[in-house]
């Protein structure tokens, strides 16, 4: 199968984020300048059992091209059926394996960051959907080590495993999303590996972006929150310039909550409220539009209302 990720110049790729990197979110991004897009994680017990809310986490954006699924598990049996499920949907290029996660839930059940502590089984799923899967790369994301970092020894076993790249966020599981993120031991990964490294965590500007490519050596970035609240950052990336004018971020707004109404129907409106909130941080009248869109619940008085505000209001700091 040919493969549609190419290493050449740098890659930027949306990191998958519960709650909020939905088919609406994600195909924005694709559409101001993200490479590469990545699903919700899923349960790979859930797949297994024809679960139909994760099967609908499934559907892509026809602009998510190429798209990868994130599935999660420690069952080397069940992740096999899981791939297998997988196999049968077609527009899924890549399958990621998350050995990241710090969530407890995820972590009591031997999924996520767990799999960072018995590295002899997470090289066996990792082959074991390798050797299943019928798409064309699989990929692994992974953090530092559980409680210690150990990551060369995690990276080493990822590559040998046969992962055609790996996603490496910069922090222990133990330090979740708090700790300062140590982009030296991402840049120690890039030089013991031959596949190729993505850089994540806390990469929240286009500055920062630039630096951490320039400073790790990493063939690409993977945003996540950076991107919540401030989806223009692959624009700028993709572009090569900071600036972002007004227009297009009002253009990208507006288009992210039509995408969510055409997805989820009037439902969307109150899903939209959190990106509210995120997108009207720092303009003149943002605490005044919260309260508003609070109340609001029929679908065009929500879009006139927050099309007005972004069209109307200038940002403060």
């Amino acid at each position: 199968m040919q493969k549609k990720l190419s290493f050449e110049n740098p890659l930027y790729v949306l990191a998958p984020l519960a709650g909020f990197t939905d088919l609406p979110f994600r195909s924005v991004v694709k559409k101001f300048g993200a490479d590469l897009t990545v699903s919700e994680m899923l349960s790979s017990n859930a797949l297994a059992h024809g679960s139909e809310k994760t099967l609908h986490m499934l559907q892509k954006s026809t602009l998510e091209d190429p798209y990868s699924v994130q599935i999660a598990g420690a069952d080397v049996e069940v992740v096999r059926s899981a791939v297998e499920i997988l196999n049968e949907q077609d527009g899924i290029d890549i399958i990621d394996l998350n050995c990241g996660c710090p969530v407890p839930k995820v972590v009591g059940h031997g999924s996520g960051s767990s799999l960072l502590l018995n590295l002899p089984l997470m090289g066996d799923i990792i082959r074991t959907i390798k050797d299943t899967s019928n798409k064309s790369m699989t990929s692994v994301k992974i953090r530092l080590g559980f409680e210690e970092k150990n990551h060369v020894d995690i990276a080493k076993r990822v590559e040998e495993s046969g992962a055609d790249f790996l996603a490496v966020h910069g922090r222990t599981r133990a330090g979740k999303f708090k700790a300062e993120v140590d982009y030296d031991a991402i840049k120690e990964i890039k030089k013991a590996v031959s596949i190729p490294v993505i850089a994540n965590g806390d990469i929240n500007s286009y500055a920062k972006a630039k630096w951490v490519l320039e400073h790790t050596g990493a063939d690409g970035v993977m945003i996540g929150r950076g991107a919540v609240g401030a989806p223009w950052i692959f624009h700028q990336l993709r572009s090569g310039n900071e600036y972002v004018n007004q227009k297009l971020k009002h253009e990208i707004i507006m288009e992210h909550f039509d995408k969510m109404i055409d997805f989820y129907g009037s439902h969307g409106v109150a899903m939209f409220r959190k990106h509210t909130h995120t997108y009207s941080k720092g303009y003149q009248g943002a605490s005044i539009l919260r309260n508003d869109v609070n109340r609001i619940e029929d679908i065009v008085e929500y879009r006139n209302r927050i099309d007005d505000f972004f069209a109307n209001n200038k940002m403060v700091m």
